[in-house]
């Protein structure tokens, strides 16, 4: 009977024993498991909204992309026609536990002027709109909730025109325009437009920065 019982807890230890090293490998944590989460936003010109997402904490990857729109696979060059529907946006996968998403909100609506429809300084078109696209209910009354008390508490001239809108249609954008300001820093637009905004960016949100 002890010798059963001594080859029982010597299979039990092995089992378990090959239990955590298969979850080592694999790189599984049971108890810490980390749940990343996406938001997606429109806010004018991508290069722009890439690079301030970029520097926060908690952003696992933002990636430039088309959503919104009827045309299926869309180029650039369609886009830039503002007859698809889509609107430029990034795509970006965070970890909750570390920057929430109406953090996000905070800083989407810091770098950007959602009080203009269809416009972002000399980006004109529906391609430049300012939106919001979410992924499921929580996403969306947050969101609403936000715009609602930027309204309230007329934290702009003007009403937010922001829109609030289901996310559909994504398509990740050409392989030119991924990490476009970290790959293409001395470039007149980089230096002109988007430093900037970083800049002003930093300033204000030093404490949420890598």
């Amino acid at each position: 009977m002890q010798k059963r019982i001594v080859m029982l807890l010597g299979l039990i230890i092995c089992i378990s024993l090959a239990s955590y090293h298969v979850a080592c490998s694999t790189g599984i944590n049971q108890t810490n498991k980390i749940m990343l989460d996406t938001a997606t936003f429109g806010g004018g010109c991508f290069w722009c909204t890439e690079a301030v997402y970029n520097e926060l904490k908690g952003i696992k990857s933002v990636e430039s992309g088309y959503a919104g729109g009827h045309v299926l696979k869309p180029s650039y060059k369609e886009i830039c026609t503002g007859t698809t529907g889509h609107a430029e946006v990034i795509q970006i996968v965070y970890d909750p536990s570390l920057i929430s998403f109406v953090q996000l909100l905070e800083v989407f609506f810091y770098t950007h002027d959602p009080t203009t429809l269809n416009r972002q300084g000399n980006d004109v078109g529906t391609q430049y709109r300012s939106v919001v696209f979410y992924h499921n209910e929580k996403q969306k009354e947050e969101s609403k909730k936000y715009i609602g008390l930027l309204n309230t508490e007329h934290a702009y001239a003007k009403p937010v025109v922001t829109q609030v809108s289901e996310y559909k249609n994504y398509y990740a954008a050409e392989n030119y325009h991924q990490n476009y300001y970290s790959l293409n820093k001395t470039q007149p637009y980089c230096q002109a437009i988007i430093k900037p905004k970083l800049e002003k960016f930093r300033s204000h949100f030093e404490d949420k920065l890598k």
